[in-house]
């Protein structure tokens, strides 16, 4: 599982390295899917991943407003900010703990750790594929999305 969050995070430093040489005027631009925005949809996913992981920690959520990231280093510092505590978890996390249940503060009901952490995998991969689909519209090539020829 951690091969795949480092696929993520190998990807998502890549588009915010993509998205410098974009003027700010394009990654505010409203869109269809993901949060309307290439920043905004970036700064979700970070702020999905970090909420989850302090869930699973029993930590308290963090709340992270989308709107106040209006740049590329912001969304990048916000991404750097967190990652460490993700990596920390992930690193001490053991496969004998994946069905152990959470309760987030945010929302009813319980989950399974391992699921939980399955779907930040694909919540990820998931939004880069919206921009992805962002990119193509602009008529500039995307990041691309292939683990085989990256190297974990």
């Amino acid at each position: 599982m951690l091969t795949l969050f480092n696929y993520n995070w190998q990807v998502r430093n890549e588009w915010i390295k993509w998205c410098r040489s974009l003027p700010s005027e394009e990654l505010k631009r409203q869109r269809t899917g993901g949060m309307g925005n290439i920043l905004k949809t970036l700064a979700h996913i970070i702020d999905v991943e970090c909420s989850w992981i302090r869930a699973i920690q029993g930590k308290s959520d963090v709340a992270i407003d989308l709107d106040a990231h209006d740049t590329i280093e912001e969304v990048e510092d916000l991404s750097n900010r967190y990652h460490s505590e993700v990596m920390d978890y992930l690193n001490s996390h053991s496969i004998d703990d994946e069905n152990a249940m959470i309760q987030p503060s945010w929302m009813e009901g319980t989950y399974e750790k391992g699921r939980i952490l399955r779907h930040l995998i694909a919540h990820e991969i998931h939004h880069i594929g919206q921009l992805s689909i962002w990119s193509r519209e602009m008529g500039i090539e995307p990041v691309s999305a292939s683990l085989i020829d990256r190297d974990l």
